[in-house]
């Protein structure tokens, strides 16, 4: 057996095994989708029956999946693919030991970094084996399939668009363009007019209300630090070419696209500079191996996170992962045959862990309240006002069996009764238990 078979081997006993220490989690880039699948397999349609922020093929993908080992596999399966990609990509640029330290360094990365990023298959993770595809296939000039990778990149996040002009950086071309074009007119013939709404007008909004420049200085800085090894790579490869830099500002530019700058946005920036600093371990000798070194920063911080996974009941990150858990199980325990569930926050997997249908298309109440969920736990200023208005109309002529409140004991001004155009809707409920962080009502 050769040492790449051996190499993909060990990557892939190590993805599998850090990914099945979350068997028992669900981390919250994961929970929308996962929701929306089990909606989609009850027969409803993505975007007209489920309002869905995000594009069709994370949705799509977790259709045949459930939690538990067999979502943490493909994840694992995901990785490998990904890092194979890598490997193929730089063994045809520059040979076969770049191309085994950029598959290894790549996987490192997918296990040694924030759980809550590298764990779940979600937007902005699915976009990295097609980046990584559709770059590789426009350096070896097969423009047409580059081009539709970059358009299957944009089916899975918006910034799929920097997919298309990293390739544009390797070979501008015709074909490139036409690959591009076909994919997305046929997922936009596919996709219900909702999705122009749903996913570029209120994605529109809530890139609007970004963070302070400092916010992204400061995580931009931390992520450098983290992945220090990599940068010190690079440092020492080819970075400097004309196409490499280009394609290092433009990841960069998708990176900071919003203002918002959260750990998952730089896997946009994780293909390029995984492959340079390949290049730059390679042509390492003598002390300036001692680089490597550098990979200790993330291990040891990361690492002991596995051990957090196994024991999720006592680690602070998983929290409100558990409350959903205890929630979920005191609405099995109300449920009757065929009733149906509304959450009212940005709690989607208690849809998932109670199994109960949900009775509006509303999945979590960020078009509700108009409040983004990167805030809405602290802040209560909505971003969109008469829409979310007319949405709530729409709620309180919804007959859900039974409700839970997941935000209002974390922001009171965000609670259900904190709504006039609710208040006679929420008089036909009464409470009927409570966890730690949410209230459980049935229909008098």
């Amino acid at each position: 057996m050769n040492k790449t078979r051996l190499l993909f081997l060990a990557l892939l006993a190590l993805l599998l095994g850090a990914r099945l220490c979350h068997t028992g989690i669900l981390w919250a880039e994961e929970t929308l989708p996962l929701a929306a699948a089990q909606e989609m397999r009850a027969g409803h349609t993505l975007y007209r029956d489920i309002w869905f922020d995000k594009p069709p093929v994370v949705a799509l993908l977790d259709l045949p999946l459930a939690p538990g080992w067999t979502l943490r596999a493909a994840g694992a399966l995901y990785g490998l693919l990904a890092c194979w990609i890598a490997y193929r990509f730089a063994r045809d640029l520059w040979g076969q030991r770049e191309g085994q330290i950029a598959a290894a360094l790549l996987a490192f990365f997918l296990i040694f970094d924030i759980p809550s990023a590298v764990t779940p298959l979600a937007t902005d993770l699915l976009m990295l084996a097609p980046h990584l595809a559709a770059v590789w296939l426009a350096f070896r000039g097969r423009m047409l399939a580059a081009g539709a990778l970059a358009g299957l990149a944009f089916w899975i996040s918006p910034k799929g668009m920097f997919v298309l002009a990293a390739c544009v950086v390797w070979q501008p071309a015709a074909l490139l363009l036409a690959g591009f074009a076909a994919v997305i007119a046929a997922g936009g013939v596919a996709v219900p007019a909702a999705y122009w709404d749903q996913v570029w007008h209120w994605g529109a909004i809530y890139a609007g209300a970004a963070f302070p420049i400092s916010n992204g200085v400061l995580r931009t800085l931390n992520w450098v630090g983290f992945h220090a090894a990599c940068v010190a790579g690079l440092l020492a490869s080819d970075a400097r070419k004309p196409k490499w830099m280009l394609w290092l500002l433009v990841s960069f530019a998708g990176v900071a696209a919003g203002l918002r700058f959260f750990p998952r946005y730089y896997f946009q920036l994780l293909p390029v500079v995984v492959l340079l600093a390949a290049r730059g371990y390679a042509q390492a000798s003598g002390r300036r191996r001692w680089i490597a070194l550098l990979l200790l920063i993330p291990l040891v911080r990361f690492a002991p996170t596995y051990y957090q996974a196994l024991h999720p009941a006592t680690w602070r990150d998983t929290a409100m992962d558990q409350d959903s858990r205890a929630a979920a199980a005191l609405v099995r325990g109300l449920a009757k045959p065929g009733d149906r569930l509304f959450v009212w926050g940005y709690r989607p997997e208690i849809y998932v862990y109670s199994g109960l249908p949900a009775a509006t298309r509303y999945l979590d109440s960020q078009p509700l309240t108009g409040v983004p969920a990167d805030r809405h736990l602290t802040e209560s200023t909505p971003v969109e006002f008469e829409a979310s208005h007319a949405r709530r109309v729409e709620l309180a002529g919804s007959l859900p069996e039974i409700v839970v409140d997941g935000l209002g004991i974390y922001n009171p001004r965000l609670a259900l009764s904190a709504y006039p155009e609710l208040a006679s809707w929420m008089a036909g409920y009464r409470e009927a238990g409570r966890t730690g962080q949410t209230v459980i009502y049935t229909r008098r």
